[in-house]
């Protein structure tokens, strides 16, 4: 740091004079050719004043300005300055009675040194606060273009999210459809397989009400060769034994000859483990009706005369009854899963039908099924007769149950 000492005149009015100008001075000093600060830098110009005799030397000092911190420091300065710059004025007006130049310059000097610090701390506060406004306002600017460009940005974002959303809304549409359909899919593949469950139950029942058929007639030396022949003549049978589903066959057409499936309820008559408690029970139902008039037409009143030797079954049926025999019991059985198989239908379709097989058309696995099931289903072969009808529910088609043959049409 350069300093410069100034001598000034030791006459009273000169020295307040410049001593007035030393307050409004902004930089005053010496200094060597490499050592000249920076113009655009802020200096501290007084640093030191003292009186020596008749001369008033003013050191001046030039350093680049700090930045100023309003601190608990610089807080603690200024009081101090300010509680000097107090007694320094006091001392001066002290100096005046009794009248001593001597100790008013020195006083007056104390008071210059005083303001011209607190001057140094405004310009610093001053100069602070102006870089302060300064980056505050680079940072404002700055952070003005970034908003603009985040806000270009938001909006793109907005477009594309806006763009999303109808996206996502459009998806989540189509899934509410797929799930929808799919429900109704499950609905209807639960419904098909409980039809199948319901079909192959059926079929069943006629068999198991076959078996004990024939049993009787053998029991009462019917002439079994010209029954089968009576119900389907001129078949030729793989063997012996599958004769049986001529009966069957027999039993097949009088329980759904001119049945109109309907969608009945069948909930109660299904919560019955024996249909009889269920006839016994709704004695005026449609069931109970369809039941007995279906007895009437597969048993003729020749079997059942030869079977019990009388016909107090047939009777009791023509009452509106159900008997509670062996017998019946077997057919009732039948009777209600048949009636379950149309209801189950007409439930699932409206449009549901029945369908039946001539005799002589020849085979196709597409609506048919051998009801040999180890018969080589191949080479021209055709219908005998049926054991059990098809089903066309939708587009589900459940093959009705043929006996077949390669008898030449």
């Amino acid at each position: 740091m350069e300093k410069t000492v100034v001598k000034t005149s030791s006459n009273l009015s000169e020295i307040i004079s410049r001593l007035g100008k030393v307050c409004n001075f902004r930089s005053i000093g010496v200094f060597p050719n490499d050592e000249k600060p920076n113009p655009k830098d802020p200096c501290d110009e007084v640093d030191t004043f003292f009186v020596d005799d008749d001369n008033i030397h003013v050191i001046i000092s030039c350093k680049p300005s700090r930045k100023f911190r309003w601190d608990n420091d610089e807080v603690s300065k200024l009081f101090n300055i300010v509680s000097e710059l107090k007694l320094a004025y006091l001392e001066f007006q002290q100096a005046h009675s009794p009248y001593d130049p001597d100790k008013i310059i020195k006083a007056d000097n104390l008071v210059v040194s005083h303001l011209e610090a607190l001057r140094s701390i405004k310009r610093l506060y001053l100069k602070t606060k102006q870089r302060q406004a300064k980056t505050e306002f680079d940072a404002l600017h700055r952070l003005r273009d970034e908003t603009e460009v985040n806000e270009k940005h938001l909006g793109k974002l907005k477009a594309q999210m806006k763009a999303k959303e109808s996206e996502i809304h459009s998806l989540k549409q189509r899934l509410d459809c797929l799930v929808a359909e799919n429900r109704k899919l499950e609905e209807r593949i639960m419904s098909v397989s409980s039809f199948e469950f319901t079909f192959k139950a059926t079929s069943k029942s006629i068999h198991d009400f076959a078996k004990p058929l024939i049993t009787l007639m053998k029991a009462t030396d019917w002439n079994l060769e010209k029954a089968v022949e009576s119900i389907v003549g001129n078949v030729t049978y793989s063997k012996n034994s599958d004769k049986k589903f001529a009966f069957e066959s027999y039993i097949v057409q009088r329980m759904f000859h001119g049945m109109k499936i309907s969608p009945w309820d069948v909930t109660e008559l299904m919560s019955f483990y024996e249909p009889l408690d269920a006839l016994t029970a709704f004695p005026d139902s449609a069931f109970s009706k369809f039941c007995g008039q279906k007895y009437l037409l597969v048993v003729h009143p020749s079997m059942e005369a030869s079977f019990f030797g009388n016909l107090d079954m047939r009777g009791l049926v023509l009452l509106g009854k159900h008997p509670r025999t062996m017998f019946y019991r077997i057919f009732a059985k039948m009777a209600k899963w048949v009636w379950v198989l149309g209801s189950f239908a007409a439930s699932l379709d409206r449009k549901a039908n029945i369908f039946v097989v001539r005799r002589g058309t020849r085979f196709s696995g597409v609506y048919m099924e051998s009801v040999v099931r180890n018969e080589q289903e191949q080479g021209d072969l055709r219908v005998e007769f049926i054991t059990m009808p098809g089903f066309k529910i939708g587009d589900s088609v459940f093959k009705s149950q043929v006996y077949l043959s390669n008898t030449k049409w």
